[in-house]
C-alpha cells in the first residue's frame, strides 16, 4: 500500500511538473508569437508621396482593401472655359500636402497614378448655418470646406486623424475592407450638420455624374447609387450609409436641369422625403450635438447592390466600436507589413522601406462583396468560384516589379489577381485580358497588352495553378484584336508604322516583348508551334532599329525612317513618356542581342554612362506632365517607368559594378521618408517595388522568367517570411553608405560568381550574404 501511495504521489507531482512545464511552454510559444509580429506600422508614413507629384493618398485603408477612405484637399475640375484643366493633375490622389483646406472625405481613390477617377461618396460634418457648396478653397467661409494644419493631422496604416479648424470637429476615420468608418467629436451646437456631396469627383466634369439615388430608409440609415461617366465611362457605386445617432431633420439640393419631372412635383422632394433622384446631389443631415459628442457613421460600398452593401456592413462591421476597428486594420497591416523583417543602417532608411512595401498593398483592391458577388465587365452580376475577385490593374506599370514582388510575398493574391484578369477577358466583347482597368470598364490607358507577361511571370515562378491553356487562348486572343494600338499593321509588317499609329516605337517594344511573355505560356502549354510564332513575334523589335544612328527610331508604313527625329526628345519621337535614349533600351527578352546591335559589351557601358551623365533640356520634357525634374537623372527618368530596368543592364557587360554604383545612388536620392519622397508617381505601386527589390539586392529585369538580376543592397539584413513556411535572409557584411561594390555572394554557403539569383533560390528559402566594399571588384559578376 505504501508502495502504491508513493507511486501516486509520484505520478501526481510528475503531472504537476509536466503540466507547469507545458504551461511555460506555451507561455513562451505566446510570447515568441507576439514578438513575432513587430508594430511595423510606426514605420510606416503615409504622407510620402503627398507632396508634388507622388500622388499617394495619407488616409486608411486595410491591405488590398475596396475602401480608401481619404481627405480631399482641393476641388479642381477636369477642364476650365472649356479647356483641359493642368491643375486637376495635382489631384489625382485628391490630396496636396501643400493645402491647408479639407472639403471633405471620399471613399474610393487612385494611389500614385497619372490620371484619376473616383472620389465617391464625399462626406463632411460642419456646424452652424447650412452650406451645400464646396465653395473656394482661396476664399474663407465660402463654402462647407474646412481650414486645417498639419500640427493636428496625424495619418498611419489604417488610421487618420484632422481637426477642421473652421468648425472645431475632430475628425477620425478607418476602414475595413468594404467599410469606411467615420468618428466626428462636435462642439455644443443646435446647428450641427453631416453633408454628403454626390456631385463631388476626381477630374470631375459637368456631364460625369450620369445618375444618383437615395434613399431615407429610416432615422439613421441611408442606402443609394452613384453611376459615373469618366475614366470608367460607365461605373457604379452602391452604398449603405449608417449614422450612430438618428437625425432629426434632412434635405437634399438638386443642381439638375429638368424638363420633366412626372408627378414629383406634388411633394416638397427637397425637405425629409425620403427619396432623392438626379444627375446631381448634395445631401445633408442635422443633429444636435453636446460639447464633444461623437457622431459615428459608417459606410459601406457594393458594385452589385445597396442590399450586398448592407451584407458587407453587417459582416465587417456591426458595431459602433472604433477603436475595435482601427486595431483590427492595424492588425492586418502589421501581419502583411512582417512578410519582410528588415535591419537598415539608420532609422530613416527602415521608414523609407517600409513605407515603400506598404504603398505596394494598397493596390490592386478587392472588388466583391462579402458573398463573392461583383459586377463584372460586362455590367452583369458575376460570383467568383475559387478566388477573390480584384480590380486596378495598372499594368503598363505595374508589370514590371509590383506582380514579380507580389509572386514572392503575396503569391495566392496574385494567383487571384490573374484569374480576376482571366474572367475580365471571358466578360469583354473584344476578349482581351485587361490593358488598364478598373471598377468593371476597361480604360484602355497606356500601350502593350502585359496581362500576359503577369501569367507568364506567374507560370515560370510557380505561383498560379491557372489552366495554363486557357491562360495561352485569352493571350493569343489579346495580341490578335487587330484594332487596338496598331496591332493590325504589327502582324502584317512586324512594327507599328508611325503614319498608322502614334508611340510607334514604344507599341513595338512592348509588343515584342509581350510576345516572348506569350511564347513562354505557349511552352508550358505544350503548344510548340505556338511557341516557334510568338517567339519569332518577338524578334520585331529589330525592325524598329535604325544601324546607321544606332537608335529604335519610328519607321513609316512604306518601310522608310521617319525624316524628322530627335532621339532625345519626349514628344511626336515615336516613344510614350520617354526618348530613344532610354526607352530604347527596352529589348528585356533578349538584351544580348540588343547590346550587340548597338556596339557590343565594350561599348555599351559607355552608352549607358551617358544616358546618367547627360543633362535633358526642359525643352525636352515641357509637353510631359508625367516627367518632372524630381525624377531625372541625367536622361535618366526614374519617376517613369520604362527605364526601372535601365541600371541593371551594366550587369550583361564587363562592368556590373556600375549597376551596383547606379542602384544605391537612385535608392539614396529619389527616395525618401519625408512628403516628397517620391519623384514621380508612385504609379499604383511600381515605383515602390523598385525600391523593395533594389533595397533587397535584387530586380526582376525580365518578368516571365525566373531569374533576378544582382545589384547592391541597401539593406543590413533582411528576412523574408514565405507563404510556403519557409525564409530567405538577405545578409550583408561590412554594409556602409560608401561601401556598395559587391566583394562576393554566398548563397547557402556556397560562392555566387554570377550576377543572377534564380527564383527557386528564394522560394526553397535559404541565405544569400553580401560582402560589400569600397571599391569595385571587377572580377565579380560578369555574365
Amino acid at each position: 500500500m505504501l508502495f502504491t501511495r508513493i507511486s501516486v504521489l509520484s505520478f501526481l507531482l510528475i503531472l504537476l511538473i509536466s503540466n507547469i512545464a507545458c504551461k511555460k511552454q506555451v507561455i513562451d510559444e505566446e510570447s515568441v508569437a507576439i514578438n513575432e509580429v513587430e508594430d511595423l506600422i510606426k514605420y510606416v508614413n503615409p504622407m510620402v508621396g503627398t507632396k508634388n507629384m507622388g500622388h499617394t493618398y495619407p488616409g486608411p485603408s486595410t491591405p488590398f482593401g475596396m475602401v480608401q477612405l481619404s481627405p480631399e484637399t482641393n476641388n479642381q475640375p477636369y477642364t476650365k472655359s472649356g479647356s483641359y484643366n493642368g491643375k486637376t493633375y495635382e489631384y489625382c490622389s485628391g490630396y496636396q500636402y501643400g493645402d491647408s483646406t479639407i472639403f471633405g472625405f471620399s471613399h474610393t481613390h487612385f494611389s500614385g497614378t497619372g490620371h484619376s477617377d473616383l472620389g465617391d461618396l464625399l462626406v463632411i460634418p460642419t456646424i452652424g448655418e447650412l452650406k451645400l457648396e464646396p465653395g473656394n478653397s482661396e476664399i474663407p467661409n465660402s463654402g462647407y470646406h474646412s481650414k486645417f494644419s498639419h500640427t493636428n493631422e496625424e495619418a498611419t496604416p489604417g488610421y487618420y486623424r484632422v481637426l477642421l479648424d473652421s468648425y472645431k470637429i475632430k475628425a477620425e476615420l478607418t476602414a475595413s475592407d468594404r467599410v469606411g468608418f467615420h468618428q466626428y467629436t462636435f462642439p455644443k451646437s443646435d446647428n450641427s450638420h453631416i453633408i454628403l456631396d454626390l456631385i463631388s469627383n476626381i477630374y470631375h466634369h459637368k456631364d460625369k455624374n450620369v445618375w444618383t439615388f437615395l434613399r431615407v430608409e429610416n432615422d439613421s440609415l441611408i442606402t443609394g447609387y452613384r453611376q459615373t461617366n469618366g475614366w470608367a465611362r460607365t461605373r457604379k457605386v452602391f452604398f449603405a450609409m449608417q449614422f450612430s445617432k438618428p437625425f432629426h431633420s434632412y434635405g437634399h439640393k438638386k443642381y439638375d436641369s429638368q424638363n420633366y419631372r412626372g408627378f414629383y412635383g406634388r411633394f416638397n422632394e427637397e425637405e425629409n422625403f425620403p427619396e432623392m433622384a438626379g444627375k446631381n446631389i448634395r445631401a445633408y443631415f442635422n443633429f444636435k450635438t453636446d460639447d464633444n459628442e461623437r457622431i459615428k457613421v459608417k459606410m459601406a460600398l457594393s458594385s452589385v447592390s445597396t442590399a450586398g452593401a448592407l451584407k458587407n456592413m453587417e459582416a465587417e462591421i456591426p458595431h459602433w466600436d472604433f477603436e475595435k476597428t482601427k486595431k483590427e486594420t492595424q492588425k492586418k497591416w502589421n501581419e502583411e507589413l512582417s512578410k519582410i523583417a528588415v535591419e537598415t543602417q539608420t532609422p530613416e532608411e527602415k521608414k523609407t522601406f517600409y513605407t515603400a512595401l506598404y504603398h505596394t498593398m494598397l493596390g490592386p483592391i478587392v472588388y466583391e462583396d462579402v458573398d463573392g458577388k461583383y459586377r463584372g465587365l460586362d455590367q452583369n452580376i458575376h460570383e467568383s468560384d475559387g478566388f477573390t475577385n480584384y480590380t486596378i490593374f495598372s499594368l503598363w506599370d505595374t508589370y514590371r516589379a509590383l506582380h514579380p514582388l507580389f509572386n514572392i510575398i503575396q503569391p495566392s493574391r496574385n494567383n487571384d489577381m490573374i484569374k480576376s484578369m482571366l474572367a475580365h477577358h471571358d466578360e469583354s466583347v473584344h476578349k482581351m485580358l485587361p490593358i488598364w482597368s478598373h471598377y468593371a470598364n476597361e480604360n484602355w490607358c497606356m500601350i502593350g497588352y502585359h496581362s500576359v507577361s503577369v501569367i507568364a511571370d506567374a507560370i515560370a515562378k510557380g505561383t498560379t495553378d491557372i489552366d495554363v491553356s486557357r491562360a495561352y487562348e485569352a493571350s493569343k486572343n489579346t495580341s490578335t484584336v487587330g484594332y487596338f494600338d496598331g496591332i493590325d499593321s504589327y502582324m502584317a509588317v512586324g512594327y507599328v508604322p508611325e503614319d498608322k499609329s502614334s508611340s510607334s516605337v514604344s507599341k513595338t517594344l512592348e509588343f515584342a516583348y509581350d510576345d516572348w511573355s506569350i511564347a513562354q505560356i505557349a511552352k508550358k502549354a505544350g503548344n510548340q508551334d505556338a511557341y516557334v510564332y510568338y517567339m519569332e513575334r518577338s524578334q520585331n523589335y529589330k525592325n524598329v532599329f535604325d544601324p546607321e544612328i544606332n537608335y529604335m527610331r519610328p519607321k513609316l508604313s512604306n518601310g522608310t525612317w521617319r525624316k524628322e527625329f530627335d532621339p532625345i526628345d519626349t514628344h511626336g519621337q515615336g516613344f510614350i513618356e520617354g526618348n530613344a535614349w532610354n526607352y530604347g533600351l527596352y529589348v528585356p527578352h533578349d538584351i544580348d542581342q540588343m547590346i550587340s546591335m548597338m556596339g557590343g559589351k565594350k561599348e555599351f557601358p559607355n552608352y549607358l554612362d551617358k544616358i546618367f551623365t547627360t543633362e535633358i533640356e526642359d525643352k525636352y520634357i515641357e509637353q510631359n506632365e508625367d516627367i518632372t525634374r524630381d525624377g531625372i537623372i541625367g536622361n535618366y527618368v526614374h519617376g517613369n517607368e520604362p527605364g526601372h530596368h535601365i541600371p541593371y543592364l551594366y550587369n550583361w557587360t564587363d562592368s556590373p559594378w556600375k549597376t551596383q554604383q547606379r542602384v544605391r545612388m537612385i535608392m539614396d536620392t529619389m527616395y525618401s521618408n519625408k512628403e516628397d519622397g517620391l519623384c514621380g508617381n508612385d504609379d499604383a505601386g511600381q515605383m515602390s517595388a523598385w525600391y523593395i527589390f533594389s533595397a533587397l539586392g535584387f530586380y526582376p529585369v525580365l518578368p516571365g522568367s525566373d531569374e533576378y538580376a544582382i545589384g547592391s543592397p541597401m539593406v543590413k539584413e533582411a528576412t523574408l517570411r514565405l507563404e510556403n513556411g519557409k525564409t530567405f535572409s538577405v545578409q550583408t557584411r561590412n554594409q556602409a553608405k560608401e561601401n556598395v561594390y559587391i566583394q562576393k555572394v554566398e548563397l547557402n554557403g556556397e560562392e555566387l560568381n554570377t550576377s543572377v539569383l534564380k527564383h527557386s533560390d528564394i522560394s526553397n528559402g535559404g541565405v544569400l550574404i553580401f560582402h560589400l566594399g569600397k571599391v569595385p571588384n571587377h572580377a565579380w559578376g560578369k555574365l
